[in-house]
């Protein structure tokens, strides 16, 4: 049998049988002859963990969230507010001008506006009716493809919201009463928030216009070309709109999309009257990004704690994992690493709060030093250097089968650097290190593969066993190793 081949098929085989934790003695016997048959030896080593704060997280993705909430394990609040572009389709169709019944300074005109945001589900379903004041803003400038921005972009701080453009003030609920019982209870229903812009609007020149979708439908006639995609459109016409939490506390969402609908008056070639609209959408095609906000002093405080660790977002705490690759490649430097398997042990709430906020559901391990470019590439877990782990509800776990890979490609790269450069290992302290972060993931609908990866940007936490002072058993990495006898 082929070397290689054999190595392949113990290395699954062994995967499968240590997860069980039986004896790995007998692995090589039962799946090799005579000829090639493997030594197999397995070892236990123990990992450190500790806390590390996240600060800010890349958040140009296809959600944004919005609220805030009082977070029940530390009394604090956590906001999330959100910037978005609207995006301009190809098929976007308006009535041609001589059609278009409503007039406003010898230019077409719309009988009103307004910008829509669809959202998911309250934090909870018992703040459903609370009460909460937004304010949406129109930017001055748009944001820019090829910057990267993260959850601390806050465009009002960096000079980007329009002084003299629209701010509009919004009282609202998730439920929503605005809309009949009637249309609530339609199949499809969009729970949304509905703001209108029919005040007299002044764009950048000066020019007045008696509501802003008039301006959207004005400036389409007299610039047709800063309409052909969503670029000139944020540059020429509509930079996007900031979206604040001023006031009230209880409701934090995913975003669906955005909506900006100009309806109008045409009449129609069968020489009837029709109201009709223009939509306009925030969708993924265009910039979005979520600001989080929350109280610096307690999360570093967490961090602080030293018996457990944390996981915890939007944009909140993480954990940092020390790999023991040294302790595992001494005296295995020419063995095959086989597997590499670790647990991280969920600590259960320490309160029964209905509020209390969600167990992480997938987590990705990642090098440290790769925490930033991971996302900023769009990468995804490819069982080598980075990897995922979904939440066991069973054994309160989070189960890495195998990262044998990434043991032996931090070890080989050490090896490679200090043979040129003793000090490597002091001027790359985090050679070792890998980072357990929330994720939220998108997948092919036929082969589940991960498609796209992202910071898991709604209310999650949960703490781990570990820690600098750790007073449960200690994590422990199960590893199995290979070789062929001479």
């Amino acid at each position: 049998m082929n070397k290689l081949l054999t190595m392949a098929s113990v290395a699954i085989a062994a995967m499968a049988i240590y997860s069980c934790d039986e004896d790995t003695a007998a692995i090589g016997q039962s799946l090799t002859n005579e000829t090639d048959k493997l030594s197999l030896t397995s070892a236990n080593y123990e990992v450190s963990t500790r806390t590390i704060v996240a600060d800010s997280v890349y958040t140009l993705s296809n959600t944004c969230y919005f609220g805030c909430v009082e977070d029940p394990e530390t009394g604090t609040e956590v906001k999330s507010e959100f910037t978005s572009q609207i995006h301009i389709d190809e098929e976007m169709y308006i009535f041609p001008d001589a059609q278009i019944l409503s007039r406003y300074n010898d230019g077409p005109a719309a009988d009103s506006c307004d910008l829509v945001i669809y959202v998911q589900s309250p934090f909870s379903v018992k703040d459903s009716l609370t009460a909460i004041k937004m304010c949406v803003s129109e930017l001055s400038t748009p944001m820019e493809a090829g910057q990267r921005y993260y959850s601390n972009y806050n465009p009002l701080k960096r000079g980007m919201v329009r002084e003299d453009g629209i701010r509009k003030e919004k009282m609202f609920t998730y439920g929503n009463l605005t809309d009949s019982d009637s249309l609530r209870a339609t199949t499809g229903y969009f729970h949304n928030i509905r703001i209108p812009l029919n005040d007299y609007y002044i764009d950048k020149d000066g020019v007045i216009y008696n509501n802003y979708g008039t301006y959207v439908l004005q400036q389409y006639f007299q610039h047709p070309e800063y309409f052909q995609n969503s670029y000139a459109f944020s540059h020429h016409v509509c930079p996007g709109f900031f979206f604040q939490i001023i006031d009230g506390l209880g409701f934090h969402t995913k975003v669906y999309g955005i909506g900006l609908r100009a309806y109008y008056t045409v009449l129609t070639d069968e020489s009837k009257v029709t109201w009709t609209v223009l939509p306009l959408a925030g969708t993924k095609e265009v910039m979005q990004t979520t600001l989080v906000i929350n109280d610096d002093e307690t999360i570093q405080m967490l961090a602080e704690e030293t018996t457990h660790t944390y996981i915890k977002s939007p944009a909140g705490l993480f954990t940092e994992v020390t790999l023991p690759v040294d302790q595992i490649k001494q005296g295995h430097e020419n063995d095959s690493l086989l597997a590499s398997k670790i647990n991280f042990q969920r600590l259960n709430n320490m309160s029964s709060d209905n509020r209390a906020l969600s167990i992480p559901s997938t987590i990705l391990m990642i090098p440290k030093d790769s925490l930033y470019t991971f996302f900023e590439k769009n990468m995804v877990p490819d069982l080598k250097l980075s990897y995922y782990a979904t939440y066991s509800s069973s054994s309160n776990t989070y189960t890495f089968s195998n990262i044998s890979n990434l043991i032996t490609a931090l070890w080989k790269t050490k090896k490679q650097a200090t043979a040129s450069n003793a000090n490597w290992t002091n001027e790359h302290p985090n050679w070792n290190k890998v980072v357990l972060i929330p994720i939220s993931y998108t997948s092919n609908s036929s082969s589940g593969e991960m498609t796209s990866v992202e910071h898991q940007m709604g209310l999650t936490s949960t703490r781990l066993v570990g820690g600098p002072d750790n007073t449960n058993d200690p994590i422990k990495i199960n590893v199995v190793y290979g070789k062929f006898k001479d």
